[in-house]
């Protein structure tokens, strides 16, 4: 790991002994992957003893080095995709940077062989800031920087470097120090880290608490010891977690090992001392612990009246889902409905916006537009699970240091302000998740000037379903499945049976509460999204505030690009439409249906709605969600007036009134139930969502398209894409769209 290029799995458990220098090997004859491949899977390892770096050196490394991890958790595998990438393709810039970490790591043998820490820890922190970032920008991030920062705030010239020993940073890492302030530095920087942490849990992917380590070189590589007779016992966390399954089964099911190490436990625990202080905790793991307490129903009520919790909504669409109007069969149109492409005539081109632009800029200067951002999210496939608000990830750097989402879309309010002397409202849309973080985001940030930064709370929220019989059955049986040996396919029809009879005993459509109250919660869509600036009073306030106000720009977090462009401003007011959206032509990656006509109407329509996967792919153009509204139309398709739009109970009733004449798509969600001590199960439930695109459909709405560049359309989905993001010019384009 000298070089901090990653790769555990090369010396995982610490195999070979003491510091080793691990390199690429090539396939020779006689090698099981000659004449396959230039290299060998496994690497060579050479040691480096007391002859290359000596005892001195040895111990000058110790009595510097802090060995922690950061608590971050990441997937590394896109990063290493890239850096494979980066070689085959020979890029030019990043070639060279290859050369510069090659001849570094020549350095750092160097430095190391002469017991010269200090520049040991130059080069390490030249080698991170330097030719890896060049390589792949995406080994850093926010939290690591700011914890180097501060780091080197604390100790000034007695820090000596930062030592990056993974793929990304942010989990393993190390802290150079001169040696006579190590033990403070241990303790510093775990304060240090520790409240980095706390102030970025909401925005970056952590799975506990940063750990500083008592490093010390193991010069003996992986060793075992062989235990007799009633010595031979394994550590008391094992049988914490094992024998309560053995006593769950009958004696003649166990194997012989199982039947001795039950009798070497029972043996040591009637001694008493560690292994008799388990025998309690072992009865608590023998049942599942119950945890669906009355405080918890209570709290799961409290948390559905706080989020606008709509129950006659509830009510229709359970009745709905029992009486089969709505399902996983119904999500889709009818087999016989007519899917087409659109004509080039069928929608605007953004690039003969032009004429429109005078237009547009004298609406903003007059105060008529405001942005909307959904910010609800918590970006589960960003992070891939991670519970953080994505509109806080600091996914990338403008202008010198890491930058949120968040920051970017009022960035780029902030330039639109100034080029036109007016002061732009930037509202961000934001559910239980990401309310208090995001309030929180925005106050640290301050004001910023030519913006009025404006939170839009949920108003909108689901409970889960227990799952119809019939949509599991559909999920099993109609959508693509991977085929499993036969063992395997036995067993999961046995758990799919057992799936079913629980649905029937739990009652199909019933609500599901038998679990944490976070767990028995669903987001129910965009859709819902704009409805909620009426149901919450932002609207209102808004219209109060600024009568001028006529035109809304509504986008995801995720799409960088989309700005309150005059021209496209200018089209939309001089349409006379609704709703005007903008769509990006299609690739290969993008998922999720498109721009077409159905049974002759031009509409948005959802991937799972097509009547045939293969539908999608004959669809030139891919929505961006990127919508631009008229306030007055929009009104008065709701059937209320500005006045009226100050009136809770006239809105409630009318966004429900209109909800129901939208489309409503059920899926299936698996949550885990937790029962306590080590156990859990998952389970399959229903929910629902309504998709804002599909106002496409509704009649009385007119709706307008443009076709944008994919720049202004891109979406950020996966951190995967970051890296293509960067290359082909679109974080270029986004820069230039900001005022830092």
């Amino acid at each position: 790991w000298l070089g901090g290029s990653g790769g555990g799995w090369q010396d995982s458990g610490g195999l070979w002994p003491g510091i080793k220098l691990i390199e690429g090997a090539p396939a020779r004859p006689g090698d099981p992957e000659h004449g396959i491949s230039r290299g060998c899977l496994l690497p060579r390892h050479t040691l480096l003893g007391v002859e290359r770096v000596p005892a001195a050196a040895r111990r000058a490394l110790q009595d510097s080095l802090v060995l922690v991890h950061g608590g971050m958790a990441q997937n590394v595998g896109p990063i290493l995709e890239m850096a494979t990438e980066k070689y085959l393709l020979r890029s030019a810039e990043e070639w060279v940077a290859r050369s510069q970490a090659i001849a570094t790591l020549d350095q750092i043998l160097g430095l190391l062989a002469t017991g010269d820490i200090r520049g040991l820890g130059r080069a390490l922190t030249e080698n991170f800031f330097g030719p890896l970032q060049t390589i792949i920008p995406w080994v850093s991030n926010r939290y690591t920087e700011l914890v180097i920062e501060r780091t080197r705030a604390a100790f000034g010239e007695d820090f000596w470097g930062f030592w990056m020993l993974g793929g990304m940073s942010g989990g393993g890492m190390g802290f150079i120090f001169a040696p006579s302030r190590r033990a403070e530095a241990q303790e510093r920087l775990l304060a240090i880290m520790l409240a980095t942490k706390r102030e970025l849990e909401s925005a970056l992917p952590f799975a506990m608490d940063p750990v500083v380590y008592d490093f010390a070189l193991n010069e003996e590589g992986s060793v075992a010891a062989r235990l007799e007779g009633a010595a031979a016992l394994l550590p008391p966390a094992f049988y914490q977690q094992a024998v309560p399954g053995w006593l769950r089964r009958q004696a003649r099911d166990l194997s012989p090992r199982e039947r001795t190490d039950l009798q070497q436990f029972t043996r040591a625990a009637r001694q008493g001392g560690e292994f008799a202080a388990l025998l309690p905790s072992l009865l608590d793991r023998l049942l599942p612990g119950t945890t669906g307490t009355e405080g918890e129903a209570g709290q799961l009520d409290r948390l559905l009246d706080r989020n606008g919790f709509d129950r006659d909504q509830h009510e229709q669409i359970r009745t709905d889902l029992r009486a089969g109007r709505i399902g996983l069969a119904r999500n889709r149109l009818p087999p016989s409905t007519r899917i087409e492409d659109v004509s080039p005539g069928d929608l605007f081109v953004a690039t003969t916006a032009a004429a429109w632009r005078a237009e547009g800029a004298a609406a903003l200067r007059r105060g008529e537009a405001a942005v909307v951002t959904y910010a609800a999210g918590v970006g589960s496939r960003w992070t891939q699970g991670a519970g953080v608000a994505k509109a806080l990830h600091p996914f990338a750097k403008f202008a010198g240091r890491h930058r949120s989402f968040a920051e970017v879309h009022l960035a780029k309010s902030r330039r639109t302000a100034a080029e036109h002397g007016v002061t732009i409202p930037h509202v961000f849309t934001t559910s239980h998740l990401t309310h208090a973080a995001l309030a929180a985001h925005l106050a640290a940030l301050g004001p910023v000037p030519g913006t009025e930064a404006l939170l839009s709370p949920g108003r909108s929220i689901g409970l889960r379903l227990v799952p119809m019989e019939r949509d599991l059955h559909f999920a099993w049986q109609e959508t693509a499945q991977q085929r499993l040996d036969e063992q395997k396919e036995k067993l999961r029809g046995s758990v799919r049976a057992a799936l079913v009879q629980w649905a029937r005993a739990a009652g199909e459509g019933a609500d599901y509460t038998d679990n944490l109250p976070a767990q028995c919660l669903h987001p129910v869509g965009h859709w819902f999204e704009l409805p909620n600036l009426l149901k919450n009073g932002t609207l209102a306030r808004l219209l109060a505030d600024r009568p001028a106000l006529r035109t809304l720009l509504v986008h995801n977090i995720d799409t960088l690009g989309a700005t309150l462009d005059p021209a496209l401003l200018g089209w939309f007011r001089q349409s006379g439409a609704t709703l005007g959206w903008e769509v990006i032509p299609r690739r290969l990656e993008d998922h999720g249906g498109g721009l077409a006509r159905v049974d002759g109407r031009l509409r948005l329509v959802e991937g799972l709605a097509l009547p045939r996967e293969e539908d999608e792919f004959a669809l030139t153009y891919y929505s961006t969600n990127t919508c631009w509204v008229d306030i007055d139309r929009l009104l008065d398709l709701f059937g209320l007036t500005r006045a009226e739009a100050a009136d809770p109970v006239r809105t409630a009733a009318a966004v429900r009134a209109l909800a129901a004449r939208v489309p409503t798509y059920v899926t299936l969600k698996e949550v885990k139930r937790r029962w306590g001590h080590g156990q859990e199960d998952v389970f399959p439930v229903a929910q629902f969502e309504k998709l804002w695109g599909d106002m496409t459909a509704v009649a009385e709405c007119a709706s307008v398209f443009a076709a944008v560049s994919r720049a202004r359309g891109q979406q950020l989905k996966d951190q995967a894409q970051l890296d293509g993001w960067a290359r082909d010019g679109s974080a270029r384009y986004v820069d230039q769209l900001c005022a830092w």
